[in-house]
Parts: C-alpha cells; structure tokens; sequence
C-alpha cells in the first residue's frame, strides 16, 4: 500500500524512472494506466490528471514523443469510457432491478433513480460526457451512469472523443 501511495504522489519520479528502464513499454503501461482509470469502474483511484501533466512534462523533454504519447492517451481515454459505457449498457440496469430497496445499496440503486439520469442523459449528456472528464472519480463512474440510462450512443461517442481530446490535449 505504501508504494501505491508513493507512486501516486511521485508519479513524475516514477514515470522518469519508468522511461530509462522500460523505454518503449512505457506508452504501453501509460495506455494501460489511462484506459483502466476512464474504463474500469474499479479503478477510480488510479492518476488520471497528475500522470498527464507529467507526461507532457517528461515529453517536453524528448524522453517521450509528444505526437505518439498524444494520440496514444486519446485513444486510451476515449476507448476506457466507450468501455464503460457499454459495461454500463449491457449489466447496468439489471443491477438496479436487482436491488433490495431495503439495503443501503438498494436505496443508492433505486430504478427511480434511474429513470432520473435517463431523462438527465437526454437533455444534458453530451455536456455531461465531456466535462466530466475534467472531473476526478466522476469520469470513471459517469460513462457506466449513461450506460446504464441508455444514453444514445451516437451521442455519447461523439462527445466522449471531445472530452478525450480536450482533456488529453490540454
């Protein structure tokens, strides 16, 4: 626990580190790190934000390609909530009908309360996509959310590649 606490609060070292000694696997490892934390419900924890600005910073140094590591991180983003949105779409609403109303859980899952999003994907979704990216542990959970309300998935995908490039690219 305490190197996962150290990585996250010393992501830069680390990420230095990992360049020297993994060269090319690095932006495999970066894939892997910025799909599971938009892709993986599970993963919310994981240094979305911080990482990036450390990436940008070590590629401005030439010790990453600013044009691979880009699109690299786009691709990641963008396909780590398609994902979770689809995650969400196919297991979502079953498990709100699932719930017992009388457990904590159930209270948190209540399918009014899903019915509610739906209503919220139809009118704001797009927005919601999009800005969500800028916020930390909304960004992992918001994709399943639309998912599971069945937002349109044209629209979902449409504003979850300018999320991804808005988020990665600034």
């Amino acid at each position: 626990m305490a190197r996962i606490i150290d990585f996250l609060l010393h992501v830069d070292t680390h990420l230095l580190d990992a360049v020297r000694t993994y060269g090319e696997w690095v932006y495999g490892i970066l894939f892997a790190i910025i799909f599971a934390e938009t892709g993986l419900v599970v993963t919310p924890f994981l240094p979305g934000d911080s990482l990036l600005f450390a990436v940008g910073a070590i590629a401005a140094t030439g010790s990453l390609s600013l044009p691979t590591v880009t699109l690299l991180l786009i691709a990641a983003a963008y396909l780590g909530n398609t994902v979770n949105y689809f995650i969400g779409r196919a297991i979502g609403p079953r498990v709100f009908q699932a719930t017992n109303n009388d457990t904590i859980f159930g209270k948190l899952l209540n399918r009014k309360y899903l019915d509610q999003a739906h209503e919220f994907f139809e009118r704001h979704g797009g927005k919601a996509v999009a800005l969500s990216r800028f916020v930390p542990i909304v960004r992992t959970f918001l994709p399943f959310v639309a998912g599971a309300a069945k937002m349109s998935p044209r629209t979902f995908m449409l504003y979850n590649a300018g999320g991804a490039i808005g988020w990665v690219g600034l």
